[in-house]
């Protein structure tokens, strides 16, 4: 008789020291017990998912509870009849849990803990609490306590946005907090806290400790586990759900037997026929993309976020300070308002940007003497704020399992920033290809059109981010200029600001960041405008723009860099004004298998 497997999962908060010497030794005893799993190891402490035979299991527990900070640890266990991981990996991370807020220490702090029996009782007795779902929509989709509110996030660093849109009245009444082993919740809890909440606690040991002590009871559905079994019900056995290989959504037992799931290569949510023709595709694409912006997304009043970027030379600044210094059109006075009155927000920590070796260090409220970073993002809340219009009709080139290749009209902004942040290609795109996020790997300005390239796949994102690092993607942009350059070929290779001025816009300066771009003459026209081919031979924000202002044939229709040496602002142009004419020609890279592949977008009408 084989003997089963056991599963172990537990979590403790401790301050570690020498974590690379800790990783091995605990890498070279898993090995030796024949383990496999995920060990995370961090200064806030350790998080591990193991599997292994009784005896393996019980040795490598009390090899860890050798380690003071360790001697109370009690994992959670189930039985598997196979091996569910493939290996074992024992990796150093920032955080064990990614939460991205600085000031939440759980080892210092955490919530109060509530049993599983106490929760079932409470529930039994209808006592009146909110039911605190943290995790992931994919987790979220199999089962969930009954009237649990469901944050709607699809990652656990979206959790402080997701708990600024719960109602105010929520934060003097009962909440109570789960996750699957309680580790989301040690974090979540501790912010609620910070964010005003007064009356939250966590289940102890998560959902998994309630299915070990209670059963089903008060829950519908089974728990998502970050193993080979993909989920458990609540007698902690393996269910059929499963994961499609394709994009990793999760699949039911009820979606396996629909015609979409084919085991490796689709399921409902990114099904393609085998006998779709890319014609049909494209159709597909083109309707979805008609109907997700008809009405135009931002045109629908709702709570936007504008983003504040603290550029370097605000960088030791007061709030307050580098309010003004951004946005000196808006006095001194309303700055002091808008902070008060929590106009002025913490950023998003899903947009939030970091310098390597900075940290962000978050006070609620925020005052107007808190000293900002250079890197540091801020939000201004609008209230049903409506956002410009855009040129959204994208047309989607070409698609397969691994790229999405489109024509990006103009204007519109890739991503979410300024006045725009639901009329963006990026929130369009979300919706189009949902569950999907295309990952998007280079970006075009807002008022540029062209051939723009998305990866569907993490591992081709990946490959592909790294071509444009390398500087190995070949691109051809088409321009529409001022004047007649006195020759047929130009170069440029002027170094570019690494912050934008005062106007918001990127000025030639030699210490900046390197730049370089070649010209080519292709037509001269009797208007006194001349069409010129441009090769970026690297990637820098508004280089090609800078570039040609700098030589003396600024772009026509752009509305930054202007004729005769003068420069104006770097806004978004109206879909009702003239256009900027630059326009992303074609690009020439590797695809996720190695093969060379080319992508061209039809001129535009200014051609």
């Amino acid at each position: 008789m084989v003997d089963p497997i056991i599963n172990i999962s537990c979590y403790k908060f401790v301050r570690f020291q020498d974590l690379q010497q800790r990783r091995d030794s605990i890498r070279d005893k898993a090995a030796e017990l024949d383990l496999k799993g995920t060990v995370l190891l961090s200064h806030e402490g350790i998080n591990l998912f193991v599997a292994g035979v009784r005896s393996a299991i019980d040795a490598f527990v009390a090899y860890l509870r050798e380690d003071p900070g360790l001697s109370d640890l009690q994992p959670k266990e189930s039985l598997n009849e196979y091996q569910p991981f493939n290996r074992m990996l024992v990796k150093v991370k920032k955080e064990i849990i990614s939460f991205g807020i600085d000031g939440v220490v759980p080892e210092q702090k955490t919530s109060p803990k509530l049993p599983a029996k106490e929760l079932k009782r409470w529930l039994d007795e209808g006592r009146p609490l909110h039911l605190l779902d943290t995790r992931n929509d994919y987790e979220v989709k199999i089962g969930t306590f009954q009237n649990a509110i469901r944050l709607d996030i699809d990652h656990f660093r979206e959790f402080p946005d997701a708990v600024s849109r719960l109602p105010e009245a929520m934060k003097d009444e009962p909440i109570v907090m789960f996750c699957t082993g309680g580790i989301r919740c040690e974090k979540a809890g501790p912010y609620m806290e910070l964010a005003g909440f007064r009356n939250v606690y966590q289940l102890d040991g998560g959902i998994l400790r309630y299915f070990e002590e209670v059963g089903g009871d008060h829950w519908d559905g089974e728990c998502f586990v970050f193993d080979q079994r993909v989920a458990v019900d609540p007698s902690l056995k393996e269910t059929e759900t499963t994961q499609c290989y394709i994009c990793q959504a999760v699949v039911t037992a009820e979606e396996q037997q629909l015609p979409e799931y084919v085991p490796g290569k689709s399921c409902p949510a990114c099904f393609r026929s085998e006998t779709e023709t890319l014609e049909q595709i494209l159709a597909r694409r083109a309707h979805q993309i008609a109907e997700a912006t008809t009405p135009l997304p931002g045109s629908v009043p709702s709570l936007n976020r504008r983003p504040l970027n603290v550029p370097l030379r605000c960088a030791g600044m007061t709030l307050l300070d580098f309010l003004v210094a951004v946005h000196p059109q808006i006095e001194r006075d309303e700055w002091n308002r808008r902070i008060r009155e929590c106009v002025i927000v913490p950023a998003e920590p899903s947009r939030r940007r970091r310098r390597p070796g900075h940290r962000i260090e978050e006070a609620l409220p925020l005052s107007e003497a808190r000293i900002v970073r250079e890197g540091e993002r801020f939000d201004q809340l609008e209230e049903q704020s409506l956002e410009p219009a855009v040129s959204a009709a994208a047309i989607v080139l070409f698609e397969d399992d691994d790229l999405i290749v489109l024509n990006k009209p103009a204007p519109l902004p890739v991503h979410a920033s300024g006045r725009f942040n639901r009329n963006t290609l990026r929130h369009i795109l979300n919706l189009v290809y949902f569950p999907q996020r295309p990952h998007i790997v280079h970006r075009l300005d807002a008022n540029t059109s062209g051939v723009m390239l998305l990866c569907k796949r993490k591992r081709v994102a990946n490959l592909v981010s790294k071509q444009f690092e390398k500087r190995t993607v070949e691109k051809i942009y088409l321009a529409r200029v001022h004047g007649h350059p006195v020759n047929e070929t130009m170069e440029c290779h002027l170094a570019l600001g690494r912050e934008p001025e005062a106007g918001g816009l990127r000025l030639p300066d030699a210490d900046g960041d390197v730049a370089s771009t070649e010209f080519q003459v292709l037509q001269r026209y009797a208007d006194g405008t001349t069409l010129m081919r441009a090769f970026p031979k690297t990637g820098r924000t508004n280089q090609i723009r800078i570039h040609l202002w700098a030589l003396g044939h600024p772009i026509v229709g752009d509305p930054g860099y202007l004729p005769d040496g003068q420069v104006g602002s770097g806004r978004t142009l109206s879909p009702n004004e003239p256009s900027m004419c630059l326009h992303a020609k074609s690009i020439r890279l590797l695809d996720g298998r190695g093969a060379s592949v080319y992508f061209e977008a039809p001129d535009p009408v200014w051609i």
